[in-house]
């Protein structure tokens, strides 16, 4: 399966990984590399518990334009 991450750093430096369609997946990592490594570890680990849990595995996300 493939899925949507984005990446940003945080003012300690640290890049953030999240998987917008599976809410509360979040990783982190010291450099690009480690922090997708990292999310694909835990989008693995939340779609496992989110399926013994019986909760839809993914929710929809969808881009919009917006005109600021």
């Amino acid at each position: 399966m493939k899925f949507l991450t984005t990446l940003a750093r945080d003012e300690d430096g640290a890049w953030i990984a999240e998987c917008p369609s599976i809410p509360g997946c979040v990783s982190q990592g010291n450099d690009r590399k480690e922090a997708l490594k990292n999310i694909c570890e835990a989008i693995e680990l939340c779609l496992e518990v989110r399926s013994e849990w019986g909760i839809p595995l993914t929710v929809e996300t969808q881009q919009v334009e917006v005109f600021a």
